[in-house]
């Protein structure tokens, strides 16, 4: 009992998601004695939906390990390809004899829905005491989690709100390769599972979005941030993080090689919000800045860069993403920064 109520303590000291992750794994596998344990997350959309690993736990690490932050989805393997899992995800655990082992996979759940699972490999069937337990920590985790999501998260769209930013901002800025290559030669990088990437920051804003409260009402206004931010995710990729910083303006973090592949993303983004039919209002377009985080970065002067990009597309037609670096280099910033009042909204 006092090494679960310690293990409890851990999962709810975290404040970090992905080591809330790893903390589980962690918890499972001390308690469990197993020869692994898996947390497994459901991502993507439809048919395409795959399986990405948070956190994973063998037999005599003392490591937990996941699949790096920015793996390619065609990387990550198919849901159908792991019919139990696909069998837990609707709600019960499912129990399976191997050869020589037993797999137990208990479903991971949300308030809202089932996630993920979490995937334990033993000698034996786990036995009735064994499985509440499992059970009784998973529920705790879900309790938990939902009050991050209270605390974290815009009530209205469900993407992580602002004061959530600074944290990610920072560990971004941490996990760059410039991050990487200080690092002492040689160490170990923990829980990260690849080497990092650069990472961009956009800012994505609607276009008009005053007219659409104005002529419509807050009611449709507020429709209008829940089906955006709804197609936001559908567009960009599961480990790009989103954050609505208030209003009609949002934020997305996107670990990618380089430029031309952030820019790529983004007007995919800007493409599909374009064809869009909103209820009522019908179609709507967006600006959107972006730049990359640089090593010695704060988040007021990434917000910066990024945000002077959105003006200038909002001052050049709107409905277009620019690159804080390209306007730099053409030299169009300075031009943009002397156009008059400009009515952005």
């Amino acid at each position: 009992m006092p090494k679960l109520i310690d293990h409890l303590a851990d999962l709810t000291g975290q404040r970090d998601r992905d080591m809330l992750d790893i903390t589980l794994a962690i918890a499972v596998g001390d308690l469990l004695r197993p020869r692994s344990v898996a947390i497994c997350r459901a991502v993507g959309e439809g048919s395409e939906q795959r399986w990405t690993t948070r956190a994973s736990l063998r037999e005599g690490e003392a490591v937990a390990t996941a699949d790096p932050a920015w793996v390619s989805m065609e990387d990550l393997p198919l849901l159908d390809r792991y019919p139990l899992r696909c069998a837990a995800l609707s709600g019960q655990m499912i129990v399976s004899g191997e050869a020589g082992a037993s797999v137990s996979v208990f479903p991971l759940s949300t308030d809202r829905e089932t996630v993920g699972v979490v995937e334990v490999v033993t000698d034996a069937p786990l036995d009735a005491n064994e499985q509440h337990v499992v059970s009784s920590v998973l529920r705790l985790f879900r309790n938990f989690q939902a009050l991050l999501d209270y605390s974290e998260r815009d009530t209205l769209t469900g993407l992580l709100n602002r004061k959530t930013f600074d944290d990610a901002f920072f560990k971004t800025i941490q996990q760059s390769p410039a991050a990487a290559a200080a690092a002492c030669a040689g160490e170990e990088r923990r829980h990260t599972g690849g080497a990092a990437r650069p990472c961009w920051l956009a800012m994505v804003d609607i276009d008009f979005f005053k007219s659409v409260n104005d002529n419509y009402g807050h009611l449709i206004g507020d429709e209008v941030l829940l089906l955006l931010s709804r197609l936001m995710r559908s567009t960009l990729r599961f480990h790009d993080q989103l954050y609505r910083f208030g209003g009609e303006e949002f934020v997305v973090l996107i670990p990618c090689d380089t430029e031309s592949n952030a820019a790529t993303a983004l007007e995919r983004l800007r493409q599909n919000a374009e064809s869009y039919a909103f209820p009522q209002v019908g179609r709507l377009t967006v600006s959107i800045g972006f730049d990359m985080i640089l090593p010695n970065d704060s988040p007021t002067s990434a917000l910066e860069r990024a945000d002077r990009a959105v003006y200038h597309a909002k001052a050049h037609g709107r409905n277009q993403v620019c690159s804080y670096r390209d306007l730099l280099a053409q030299g169009h910033l300075a031009a943009a920064e002397k156009v008059g009042e400009v009515e952005l909204f």
